[in-house]
């Protein structure tokens, strides 16, 4: 009888290492910081809770997605192939164009010649301070219907770098557009 319960207690210690175990393995990599999550996002989260009324500035275009650029002082090569990424990333959203708004900022200095020059009709918004400082890289940032700004495209020098950007961007906004149920 004494060995039939020294086998039923190795079967109970047993059983509680095979739950036990894992669970304690799990808590000591998160607690050590040894797990790195996975992220399928290609742009830049927003840290905090930035959102146009936070900026001084009022949404131009509610319930709808929009990306976001600001025209610089001076359009150079670099600013005109911007435009033209947003112009064919918009147009490569397909049926998920109809919930995105590209929306260009501008300020008092902006070179809005451009936009005509390119044959661009993009809704123009004039820009706050604060938003324009923080958009002077010339990134594309892209904003929920709520007014909230989600994630941030820095600018890439080079044609190819504009190319993977906006396929990056469609990338973004279509699994946002997917997930979303507001715009």
């Amino acid at each position: 009888m004494n060995s039939q319960v020294k086998r039923s207690r190795k079967s109970l210690l047993l059983l509680l290492a095979v739950f036990i175990l894992p669970i304690a393995a799990a808590k000591l990599v998160l607690s050590f910081d040894l797990y790195q999550g996975g992220a399928t996002n290609k742009g830049q989260l927003f840290d905090n809770n930035m959102s146009y009324q936070s900026l001084n500035m009022e949404n131009p275009s509610p319930q709808h997605w929009q990306v976001v650029f600001l025209m610089p002082q001076r359009c150079t090569e670099q600013c005109q192939e911007r435009l033209y990424i947003l112009n064919q990333s918009y147009i490569a959203l397909g049926k998920g164009r109809d919930r995105v708004t590209p929306v260009i900022a501008t300020t008092a200095s902006s070179d809005t010649g451009a936009l005509s020059e390119l044959n661009i009709d993009f809704a123009t918004v004039k820009a706050s301070p604060e938003f324009a400082q923080l958009l002077t890289q010339q990134n594309m940032i892209i904003i929920d219907p709520l007014g909230s700004l989600v994630m941030d495209y820095p600018a890439v020098q080079g044609q190819q770098q504009n190319i993977a950007l906006g396929k990056s961007m469609i990338a973004d906004l279509r699994k946002m557009l997917k997930l979303s149920r507001v715009g």
